[in-house]
């Protein structure tokens, strides 16, 4: 019922900056969504948290993305973004959207993204 849409993913050059969206839809969200975060899977590697956000705007970041990565959220919108900056070779990865709502967790298809050197 819920769905979640990723977008903003493409390729981008180390040490430039990319912003990712996540749009949740289809769920009313009377209730109000929980925690949203981003996940990245790299190539051969397995799946990480990036960042997490809850709905009362407490933020959580990997060792490796903080000082360069900043997460928010637009409640009325029911998106969360992911504002990386300084991106390096190793942030090449799917990045994938989750969102908590009513106990339950919902995940989008992912969007790539690709830094070049």
């Amino acid at each position: 019922q819920v769905r979640v849409v990723e977008s903003g993913g493409g390729l981008v050059e180390a040490g430039e900056s990319l912003r990712l969206a996540c749009a949740a839809s289809g769920g009313g969200f009377v209730f109000g969504i929980n925690v949203m975060g981003w996940y990245r899977q790299a190539a051969g590697k397995e799946r990480e948290l990036v960042a997490d956000i809850t709905s009362s705007g407490t933020t959580n970041y990997a060792d490796s993305v903080k000082g360069r990565f900043t997460v928010s959220r637009d409640n009325a919108k029911n998106t969360v973004y992911l504002q990386m900056n300084g991106v390096k070779l190793e942030d090449t990865a799917v990045y994938t959207c989750n969102v908590g709502y009513l106990g339950r967790d919902y995940w989008g298809r992912g969007t790539q993204v690709t830094v070049s050197s």
